[in-house]
């Protein structure tokens, strides 16, 4: 594709616009800001931004060729004039297919030429907020950047990029009287307002969720899909955890609970110190060196890519533990290939946090993406590691199956139980694969959609279905409910969950260049997304009956806490936050705004956090002495970490994100994402507000961490080793 002037000058090739998408993934910018509103949100949304002078330069340039004045010294009715002929220019298509070529007009050169002004200022200068003054240099760059970025101006290749995500957001479908990103970003100026689509379809979701919600329960009651006790009042099952004998690799697991602690209390503290980067751009209480060390870019990826690895990592202990106790044996160097797979997670997740640093501070040259920072939000760690990642998890499931081998075999039905746990696991590295469908050179929209297919569907969905199957299957092992009413519930859930799960990714593909059909499916199957949360939570009241039903003797005290709240955080945070920002009237001006984290952080943590706590909690109880335990520590740790988030996500996110939601409605979406926004005393005063609770959730993470260090002191010694068979009243 090539841009092309009235006097057939070439100003922006396919080459230029590809080669500033990879300087814009290279430099870890998505860590930073947002394009197409998708990234983070310390910094602006190019998109928008750059539309916005794009649009202004169109606009001085016919104010100055027809009233030899600027567009903003004009009086209303001039500027009326101008900003209609503006609206009318810019939005027609002048892209022409069998040629691949953008015609432009002499007022869209000028414009484009400002956007390029524009940011080679910022990246010279920074942007007076959190963006490094000379992160993207100027200069032609060495041959060996070829392969992933075009031999250029590496600040004129970005700002290319930049224009293009402006123009389709603002130029309409051929044939079609929407834009590319249906209208998105909002801002009258170039004539984005919402579509009728977004409003409709707003409306349709909300009546198909109640429809939905009636039919579903409907079923759910009638047909008895709840769990069924195994106990009764006069029989309650007695647990005697001082007989409870463990094998070597059960043992070994342990370790894997105590690199959790450690990523998990790091990973909170690069969370707190990007809460105060909004308050401090360049500086840590005055330590400047912390910043020029670890800038927001920086920071933000690691907190994305620990949070990831440590929840991971509790359920590949989780494995590791219940392996033998399904299978019924300990196979024969089942230890060994623990501590090979506990070394290589350690690799890993340090040798990806060293490529990510040194790749966005330009060290790797030509490796960036393949050892260094890939660009992408969530999956920021380069090719290499994803490759590493894979084989880890590779090898997580062998152990897996090696472990429960025998069980599958006795289990005859192949949809039982103990096949669910099997296919479940199978899914873990199997959707992972969606990563390797992104590279630098590749269509945004195309990368952004594959990326959601590992953030949503790998996280949001094959997470929550590993989930809900683990949640029966320790149920089952406990002698709480019985076998058949536990698969039965699963089979239910699995089909909800991905049945609206997958369909529902389509919320992610409002704006971003996808057809806009993506409107109607994205809005209704969001919707339906929180019905099988909200089974969760009928469950969890139902596990609390059974938690009370147990009594001071039942061991298991502080596994059912943290799974209640996981299933209350399910349905306030995964659901009520989600189906709020999801639907398509309130996404289109809070798209990429902070009701977004509001969401996330109350998702990530209070759903799949919480219940890694829960799994490992289950796993050390067996592991450590019976004597040795005490629950003191842990309620404290659980109501500070509960209380902390609450308050991180509904006294400082919410609040905020509905203040930006206002400045979008009024102002237009660029204004609710500049760093004036960001500096006005209110939302000041509410980040300030924040260091209170997040201190709360810190000290949970810190009683955390400390009871799993303590731990590792009071391990049983092992009485299976290898080839070992466990009796089965074991």
């Amino acid at each position: 594709m090539e841009a092309v002037t009235p006097d057939g000058e070439v100003i922006m090739t396919e080459d230029t616009i590809k080669g500033g998408q990879a300087v814009f993934l290279k430099y870890g910018l998505m860590d930073y800001g947002t394009v197409l509103g998708n990234g983070s949100y310390m910094g602006p949304d190019y998109t928008a931004e750059a539309l916005k002078v794009y649009t202004e330069g169109m606009q001085d340039y016919y104010a100055d060729i027809d009233y030899s004045s600027k567009y903003t010294d004009l009086d209303e009715a001039k500027k009326a004039i101008i900003k209609d002929r503006v609206i009318k220019e810019i939005r027609e298509n002048r892209y022409n297919e069998e040629e691949n070529t953008l015609y432009v007009t002499d007022a869209q050169v000028f414009g484009i030429e400002r956007v390029e002004a524009y940011y080679r200022d910022v990246f010279a200068n920074g942007d007076g907020w959190g963006l490094k003054p000379g992160l993207i240099q100027e200069s032609h760059l060495p041959e060996t950047d070829r392969a992933y970025v075009a031999d250029g101006d590496q600040v004129e290749q970005i700002s290319h990029f930049f224009f293009w995500t402006a123009w389709l957001s603002s130029t309409e479908r051929i044939g079609d009287e929407i834009t590319y990103t249906n209208n998105w970003p909002y801002y009258e100026d170039a004539g984005n307002t919402m579509s009728y689509s977004a409003i409709v379809w707003s409306a349709v979701s909300i009546t198909v969720l109640a429809i939905f919600i009636a039919i579903i329960l409907y079923v759910f009651y009638k047909y008895h899909f709840g769990m069924e006790p195994a106990f009764t009042k006069d029989k309650y099952p007695v647990f005697d955890l001082k007989k409870k004998k463990v094998t070597v690799s059960q043992v070994k697991s342990a370790k894997f609970f105590l690199l959790v602690g450690i990523m998990f209390f790091v990973q909170v503290m690069f969370g707190a110190l990007l809460a105060h980067y909004y308050t401090e751009p360049t500086s840590f209480f005055g330590l400047d060196w912390i910043y020029d060390l670890l800038p927001f870019g920086v920071a933000k990826g690691y907190h994305l890519q620990l949070a990831i690895f440590w929840i991971a990592t509790a359920w590949l202990g989780l494995g590791i533990y219940l392996a033998p106790e399904v299978g019924g044996m300990e196979p024969k160097r089942q230890g060994l290939l623990v501590d090979i797979l506990f070394w290589a997670l350690v690799t890993v997740v340090g040798g990806s946090m060293i490529g990510e640093w040194l790749g966005i501070n330009g060290f790797l040259g030509n490796l960036w993406f393949l050892l260094g920072h890939q660009g992408w939000e969530y999956l920021e760690l380069g090719r290499i590691w994803q490759y590493a990642l894979v084989a880890g998890l590779v090898i997580w499931l062998f152990i897996l199956y090696r472990g429960i081998h025998s069980g599958l075999k006795k289990e005859r039905d192949k949809g039982g139980l103990i096949h669910l746990l099997f296919y479940a696991s199978i899914a873990v590295p199997a959707f992972y694969i969606f990563a390797f469908f992104i590279n630098p050179e590749g269509s945004f929209t195309m990368s952004d959609f594959w990326r959601w297919w590992v953030v949503h569907l790998w996280v949001e969905g094959i997470f929550e279905v590993f989930a809900v199957v683990i949640i029966g299957f320790m149920l089952v092992s406990m002698k709480l409910v019985t076998k058949s009413s536990v698969v039965r519930m699963l089979y239910f859930q699995i089909i909800l969950l991905l049945g609206s799960g997958v369909l529902g990714m389509g919320h992610h593909y409002y704006y971003n260049g996808s057809p806009e059909i993506w409107i109607a499916i994205g809005a209704v199957f969001s919707a339906l997304e929180i019905i099988p949360l909200t089974l969760l939570v009928l469950e969890a009241y139902e596990q609390y009956k059974m938690l009370k039903a147990g009594g001071v003797h039942f061991p298991y005290k502080m596994t059912f806490w943290f799974l209640i709240a996981t299933s209350l955080w399910n349905i306030v945070g995964a659901g009520a936050t989600g189906f709020l920002i999801n639907l398509p009237a309130v996404n289109y001006f809070e798209h990429g705004q902070q009701l977004t984290p509001a969401h996330a952080h109350a998702a990530m943590m209070g759903v799949y956090g919480m219940f890694a706590i829960a799994v490992m909690l289950y796993s050390l109880r067996h592991v450590v002495k019976p004597e040795k335990w005490n629950d003191k520590w842990l309620k404290v740790s659980f109501w500070t970490l509960n209380i902390g988030l609450f308050g991180m996500v509904f006294v400082a996110l919410m609040p905020i994100g509905f203040i930006q939601l206002k400045e979008a409605f009024v102002n237009g979406y660029w204004s609710s994402r500049t760093s004036e926004f960001l500096q006005q005393d209110m939302i000041q005063n509410l980040l300030l507000i924040r260091g209170i609770p997040d201190t709360i959730f810190i000290i949970g993470v810190v009683i955390l961490v400390i009871f799993f260090v303590k731990a590792m002191f009071h391990l049983k010694r092992p009485a299976y080793k290898n080839g070992d068979t466990i009796p089965e009243d074991e």
